[in-house]
This record gives C-alpha cells, sequence and structure tokens, in this order.
C-alpha cells in the first residue's frame, strides 16, 4: 500500500460513520428514532476491504445540517478530523499531518479520496436503527420492535443492543459491496 493510501482508507472509512442529513425526517414507528435529533456517539469501528483492514476510535458530533468527527488510533492518537454542513454543501477531511480534502458532498469526497463511493448519505439515520425515509429499504424488527436488520442503498445492516431495554443500537454491522464495517457505539449522548 503506498504511504498515502493509509491515510486515505483511514478516511473513507471515517467518512463511512459520518452522515450528510439532507435527507427528510423519519416518520415515527415503533423501529424508528425520533426526528433528525441531535446526537454524539463515541465509539469503535473497524473496516474490511479486500485484503485491507483498520481499527479506529471515532467521536462524531451530529446536529443538522452538521456533522464533526474526529478519527483516533486505537491508542488515542488523532488522525483525522471530517466535518460536513448539508446546508453549504461543503464536506472536508483533515489528516494530522497536514493534509486537506474538500467537496460538496460525501460521495464525491469518498470517490476521490479512495476511489469509489461510499454509502454516507443514511449513516445518521443507519446508527439509530432507522432506514433514511427517502429511499427504498427492506426491514426486519426484533421482538421489542428495534431494528434487527436493514436493508437500503445496496447496504444490509445488522444490529444488535446492549440489552432488551435499549432503544439504540450497540452494535452495528454493515455490509455494502465489498466492504464491511463493524461499529461499535460505545457512548450516546445528547447534544
Amino acid at each position: 500500500m503506498p504511504r498515502a493510501a493509509p491515510f486515505a482508507f483511514l478516511a473513507a472509512f471515517a467518512l463511512a460513520v459520518t452522515a450528510c442529513t439532507t435527507t427528510p425526517s423519519v416518520p415515527p414507528t415503533a423501529a424508528a428514532p425520533p426526528r433528525d435529533e441531535p446526537f454524539a456517539i463515541d465509539g469503535r469501528l473497524s473496516a474490511r476491504r479486500g485484503g485491507e483492514g483498520i481499527s479506529i476510535n471515532f467521536a462524531w458530533m451530529h446536529a443538522s445540517p452538521r456533522d464533526e468527527f474526529v478519527v483516533s488510533t486505537p491508542l488515542g492518537q488523532a488522525v483525522a478530523e471530517l466535518s460536513g454542513d448539508a446546508s453549504l454543501r461543503r464536506v472536508e477531511v483533515r489528516t494530522a499531518d497536514g493534509r486537506r480534502e474538500e467537496s460538496s458532498d460525501w460521495a464525491a469526497l469518498t470517490e476521490r479520496v479512495v476511489g469509489f463511493p461510499l454509502p454516507v448519505a443514511g449513516l445518521a439515520w443507519w446508527a439509530q436503527g432507522a432506514p433514511r425515509a427517502d429511499a427504498p429499504h427492506s426491514l426486519e424488527t426484533d421482538a421489542a420492535g428495534r431494528a434487527s436488520v436493514l436493508r437500503q442503498d445496496g447496504c444490509e445492516i445488522v444490529y444488535a443492543y446492549a440489552d432488551g431495554s435499549e432503544r439504540r443500537p450497540s452494535r452495528l454491522t454493515l455490509v455494502c459491496h465489498d466492504l464491511e464495517l463493524r461499529i461499535v457505539i460505545d457512548h450516546w449522548r445528547a447534544t
């Protein structure tokens, strides 16, 4: 892998956990969270694409139309900062070594950084256990009415919950084409 590739790979997978929130709100159902409410998540992500893999920690602050994301190594060293504002149609990634990439949307930025667009448009919804309202989907729920398997945008998202009373997922496994992401959410906070 060329020297720049690890940063591009890391940035692309970090982008996969952030979301551009240009989508309409999700109608309330038993499996859907409240309307696009602000949140902050601390967690861990492992990603695999072909023979390449990476593990990172992340902190994600979502307050539509803005998302901010800090990526760090498992030992806590900051590697990249990502931010996007849907109302301004601007997203960017800044790496710890000073490199910067900018675009009008997440898909175009990930296409440029790693050579393929990542399915980031729905992740603010998917992280909360709900489908994006503006795209076809299929949703399976568990006995408590929570999302257990969601299929949307060519991706399959499988959910796990910390216990029977939790409404928000604590683990997600996303498979999108040849990309597999495993996300562990350590802390949810209202912002």
